[in-house]
């Protein structure tokens, strides 16, 4: 794939996404929504942090799986049952996208929402890739 991030200065800088991804390809990869959840169908970690980690680990396990890459990402939407928890961490869940993921970052949204399928869920990450 071939992509270029796109920040416009007169948009407020892009702080751990990018304004708009341009990609070129010949394979769509959609992601579904991947939380905390092990191999074994549990919800684990307690924290924001620790599920965040895990649910982009499932995230980048099935993209790897379909044959892409982070940098194939060009879309991703959080689902957070507490947006002022994520705006709280946000630091700390930008750390664990970089050791993750990388700093080509897809255009990204956060949405906040009451709660996911599996009750103990904090966090949700889907999206799509587009692969060479």
């Amino acid at each position: 794939m071939t992509s270029e991030r796109i920040n416009p200065p007169t948009l407020s800088p892009a702080t751990g996404f990018s304004h708009a991804v341009v990609a070129t390809g010949s394979r769509l990869v959609f992601l579904a929504g991947q939380t905390a959840l092990d191999e074994n169908g549990k919800v684990v970690g307690d924290s924001l942090a620790e599920q965040f980690e895990r649910a982009l680990t499932n995230l980048l396990t099935a993209l790897r799986t379909a044959g892409g890459t982070p940098a194939d990402l060009a879309r991703v939407t959080v689902y957070a049952t507490d947006v002022a928890d994520y705006r709280a961490h946000a630091s700390e869940l930008g750390r664990i996208w970089r050791d993750l993921a990388g700093r080509d970052y897809p255009a990204m949204a956060v949405v906040g929402i009451t709660r996911l399928w599996d009750e103990q869920a904090l966090v949700e990450l889907d999206g799509f890739a587009v692969l060479a």
